[in-house]
């Protein structure tokens, strides 16, 4: 019962989370502003993800908390180093 909310909750969030960059940049910040938030939206991306396999991972071990061997696993397992 409870993977199966996790799952749909999942589902929901890769469905609905993409790359928000904001789109009113205006002139006078010009590029370097667009590459920061662009830096900001990938960082978030890519740590929500990492967080989303630990999480796994640990659910997987039938565990509440994630260690740092979840986030290994979860590195390992997304092609990233251990």
């Amino acid at each position: 019962m409870l993977t199966s909310e996790f799952e749909e909750a999942s589902s929901f969030q890769a469905r609905n989370h993409g790359l928000k960059i904001n789109q009113k940049v205006s002139e006078e910040h010009g590029a370097a502003d667009l590459k920061a938030s662009i830096s900001e939206e990938l960082a978030d991306a890519y740590l929500v993800g990492l967080f989303e396999g630990t999480n796994l991972c640990a659910m997987h071990a039938e565990r509440l908390a994630i260690m740092p061997k979840d986030i290994q696993l979860a590195r390992r397992i997304r092609g990233g180093r251990a």
